[in-house]
């Protein structure tokens, strides 16, 4: 990935999508990209993105800048984890935000496979 998707991804809420027996999206504030590319999420509620995850694997992350219209598309396969640094991370977050009434119960973490262009203009739909 590169930088500016990078930054926008860091910086900008995201919107997860997967699907299942009907499909799902939910805004995510707790999120972060890795230094190898990977995406991970923080679990609080999610329970019918979980569900979708495990039935077929696959997610999207979508996040735009709103001053600017950057945005981008992440479209990848995906694992829930319980245990491991990325979900204490998260743990340590959710109790921060959250003073115990709601804990993480672990992490996604995102393996992209394509970032598309969603800025208006004439590189919408491009691969980077």
């Amino acid at each position: 990935m590169n930088a500016n998707v990078v930054k926008v991804l860091k910086e900008q809420l995201w919107h997860v999508a997967t699907y299942g027996e009907e499909a799902n999206v939910v805004p995510v504030g707790f999120k972060d990209v890795t230094e190898d590319g990977k995406l991970v999420i923080g679990v609080v509620l999610m329970e019918e993105t979980l569900k979708n995850i495990a039935a077929n694997g696959k997610i999207a992350v979508s996040a735009c800048d709103g001053a600017t219209a950057e945005g981008y598309q992440v479209k990848g396969t995906a694992e829930f984890v319980t245990e491991g640094p990325v979900v204490d991370m998260f743990k340590k977050i959710a109790e921060d935000t959250f003073k115990g009434a709601m804990p993480a119960k672990g992490a996604i973490i995102m393996t992209p496979e394509k970032v598309i262009v969603t800025t208006p203009g004439p590189d919408n739909k491009k691969l980077v």
